[in-house]
């Protein structure tokens, strides 16, 4: 595995990306991270797709990790669908004719799932890891009221997400890194927060309309996104396969079932090469 790095730029923003070249790519997957994390934060995800020559194309999302601008902002939900755009044909530049497929973890997972329905595409699959479809917390009426009038006079104004720690992950040893990381934060305005909570509610009653395979993941334990969300959009297609880890928190990638997770992810890669 090689690793390096790129950039680009969209919206007055200037992108961070990097990539992780597998010795013989037979197909490359690019990923999108969740809320208040980075690109960074998938190493050890690069490296089991990598020694099964996956190569991955990553980067880091509008307010998030090394990418300028506000932490925790977007301009928009089009804007954040043309960052994974830009970021696929990058990855299509650097592995011409391979097989692509688009992978996002919880707010990243509603990005893929939305791109897969709103874009057209020649993707090969998506896998969706606990996808921002449903809360697994009601929000205070007030903040959403708050949110929704900020949304129009002060959208980029940013607000604490909710979101404790303690729910990422059962290793105490992740929890620790995700509270020490100086690239995490909390931050959201009310385009990642209310237009997320909206996108999810779209995806799963357009979710009949999914073209292309998906591979869905959750943890039946997680309470920060509802699993319930994810099983009731699988429930609505026929071209998406689910699977659920019973007891596991939000980011299975970084829980005690990731190395049961990560073999799933590569063995349903390999189904659709």
């Amino acid at each position: 595995m090689t690793h390096s790095e790129f950039n680009f730029n969209i919206y007055k923003t200037d992108f961070y990306g990097q990539v992780w070249k597998a010795e013989k790519t037979k197909a490359v997957v690019v990923l999108v991270h969740g809320m208040g994390e980075y690109s960074g934060r998938y190493n050890h995800v690069a490296k089991k797709l990598t020694e099964n020559n996956f190569s991955v194309v990553a980067f880091d999302q509008f307010g998030h990790g090394k990418t300028s601008g506000k932490r925790g902002h977007n301009p928009g939900f089009e804007a954040v669908l043309e960052s994974v755009t830009t970021t696929i044909n990058k990855a299509k530049e650097l592995f011409p004719n391979k097989p692509v497929f688009l992978y996002g973890h919880s707010m990243g997972g509603n990005v893929v799932v939305n791109y897969s329905l709103r874009i057209k595409n020649t993707l090969s699959g998506v896998i969706a890891t606990s996808p921002f479809l449903k809360l697994a917390f009601q929000p205070p009426a007030i903040k959403l009221a708050v949110g929704k009038i900020l949304q129009k006079i002060a959208p980029s104004l940013t607000m604490g997400n909710e979101l404790n720690a303690n729910d990422i992950s059962r290793d105490k040893k992740e929890v620790e890194k995700y509270i020490n990381d100086p690239l995490v934060h909390n931050k959201i305005s009310p385009n990642f927060s209310l237009t997320f909570i909206d996108s999810g509610k779209w995806a799963i009653k357009n979710a009949q309309n999914l073209k292309i395979p998906m591979f869905l993941v959750h943890g039946t334990d997680d309470k920060i996104i509802d699993y319930k969300g994810t099983e009731e959009f699988a429930n609505k297609t026929t071209n998406a396969t689910l699977k659920l880890y019973k007891g596991g928190y939000h980011e299975l990638q970084n829980d005690l079932c990731k190395e049961e997770m990560l073999q799933d992810l590569v063995n349903w890669l390999n189904s659709k090469i």
